[in-house]
């Protein structure tokens, strides 16, 4: 297996609960030729103290934005700064398995592949397990992507020599999703790794629990990023919620 590095860009705002467990969680990889890029959007906590003492380990980069511009933008930034033949994506709550970055690497390589996710456990806010794992079809299609979000953004990883480096719409909520959509527009599908590899923090008032959130940000997606009219866009809107409360339910289950 080739031992490309991987840039890990992490964007950050008020996780002073949560960063060392999830900074930790790539520190304890069996795979160690990452970089990690902490992009901090104006962190009014203990977060930037926290992190500080991360930084004795040369692979991590702090950078502290001077305006809170949301989550695209800090991902873009750490997008701009990346040095990685891969990058990843991990949100400051989430967690990685110990294998996770050496099972994706192999599993890129080995297939020939330019980008691949996987599947990913929910926790609670405690870190507990919610007994639910998160699966997605074995080949995912664009439009099985268009209709709903399969891939977990703390588990998709892509090469930049291929793709060159994407950049992230700085529309405030699901910009995981149309990051996804623009590269299996490219390549039109995807292939996970078959199983479990992070674990996805699941916290009260998040997007993941309002239903009413999930539908106007979606709608967005549909109107602004896709620029569908208002008619086409509700049409959309239907299939997506088809789809995300028939059709992806059969992607969850217990464990």
């Amino acid at each position: 297996m080739e031992n490309a590095l991987v840039s890990v860009i992490i964007p950050i705002f008020n996780s002073e609960k949560y960063i060392s467990d999830t900074i930790i969680s790539v520190q304890n990889q069996t795979y160690q030729n990452w970089e990690m890029l902490l992009v901090d959007d104006v962190s009014t906590d203990e977060t930037q103290t926290i992190i500080t003492s991360f930084l004795v380990d040369k692979r991590i980069q702090f950078y502290p934005l001077e305006k809170n511009s949301g989550t695209g933008v800090a991902r873009n930034f750490g997008v701009a700064k990346a040095n990685g033949k891969y990058i990843s994506f991990l949100d400051a709550d989430d967690l990685w398995k110990s294998d996770k970055l050496e099972k994706q690497i192999n599993f890129l390589q080995t297939h020939k592949l330019p980008f691949t996710f996987s599947f990913y456990d929910c926790i609670d806010e405690q870190g507990n397990s919610l007994n639910r794992r998160v699966e997605a079809p074995r080949n995912l299609s664009y439009r099985q992507l268009f209709f709903c979000n399969y891939v977990g953004n703390l588990t998709g990883i892509y090469d930049v020599e291929y793709f060159g480096k994407i950049s992230i719409s700085n529309i405030r909520k699901r910009q995981d999703w149309m990051h996804w959509l623009t590269i299996l527009k490219k390549i039109k599908t995807a292939k996970p790794v078959p199983e479990s590899l992070a674990f996805y923090r699941i916290r009260e008032n998040s997007l993941s629990t309002s239903k009413t959130a999930l539908i106007q940000y979606n709608f967005a997606v549909y109107r602004q990023f896709h620029g569908f009219n208002l008619v086409v866009s509700m049409l959309c809107m239907i299939g997506f919620l088809f789809t995300q409360l028939v059709i992806k339910q059969c992607y969850s289950k217990a464990i």
